[in-house]
């Protein structure tokens, strides 16, 4: 056998707005090379599978060409994903049902992840959360989601759905007017709500991106800045709940939103 040998695996991160894939050295962690292309899910699940599909193939054969034996395939999938690896749900992206496993597998043998878990254990081994027995990982972007992770292993849940805290309305009655409200929190401290807060109070039809807000809240616009710390707000608010109900040694923060500051 080649002592020179080298094993490493493929990892995707297929997110609502891009997928972001690389070859990564085993048990380094290594990233040797890195690909993000657009996800543009709305062009259906089947158009976002061929590409994430072909993104794979073309990775394995860079790696085949570098000498680099791939020994398997790690997609992280911004949707509920149960134990056995299937995508439950379509809210990005229209995977619900679909054969992801099996298609990634005819390249190399692939696992299925939801993206929040698949992180949260990569923090457990290679980052913020290693050594600690007991932390939350949140993650921020185009969703927010969070996983706690217990000794190296990632609380699922009986359907995989342990994921969720950002989802559901706190439905509740406002006591000076008497509107009732649904406030949700990845309708109002996602990136993409951001996004459309900040376009709303500009009084424009067209969306902002995100990047767009924190642009104008570094060069002073009122709105852009009030809309980011009311936003970080609310999310300090719902991680506090999580840390009272859950009792973590740490909290770690990831996602392009949570790692843009």
């Amino acid at each position: 056998m080649n002592s020179k040998q080298q094993f490493g695996a493929i990892g995707l991160d297929i997110g609502g707005t891009k997928i972001a894939a690389g070859v990564v050295l085993w048990p380094s962690g290594e990233i040797l090379q890195r690909t993000i292309i657009p996800t543009n899910p709305k062009r259906g699940g089947e158009a976002v599978l061929k590409d994430t599909v072909e993104l794979a193939k073309q990775l394995h054969l860079w790696a085949q060409g570098e000498g680099i034996n791939v020994t398997g395939i790690g997609a992280g999938v911004a949707e509920l994903v149960d134990c056995d690896g299937n995508v439950t749900s379509s809210c990005t992206i229209d995977w619900s049902g679909r054969p992801i496993r099996q298609k990634l597998s005819e390249i190399v043998p692939a696992q299925v992840e939801s993206d929040v878990r698949a992180a949260a254990e990569g923090e457990a081994v290679f980052g913020a959360g290693r050594g600690h027995p007991l932390f939350i990982y949140v993650t921020v972007g185009t969703g927010i989601s969070y996983c706690l992770m217990q000794n190296g292993q990632p609380l699922k849940g009986v359907n995989g759905n342990a994921i969720t805290m950002a989802s559901s309305p706190l439905s509740t009655v406002c006591t000076h007017c008497g509107t009732k409200l649904r406030p949700v929190l990845e309708e109002f401290a996602s990136g993409p709500a951001i996004a459309k807060r900040f376009a709303h109070a500009k009084n424009r039809e067209s969306a902002e991106t995100c990047e767009d807000v924190f642009r104008a809240a570094s060069n002073g616009d009122n709105d852009a800045r009030a809309i980011l710390t009311s936003a970080g707000e609310a999310l300090g608010v719902s991680v506090a709940f999580l840390v009272n109900v859950l009792d973590p040694g740490m909290i770690v923060v990831g996602g392009g939103l949570g790692t843009a500051c």
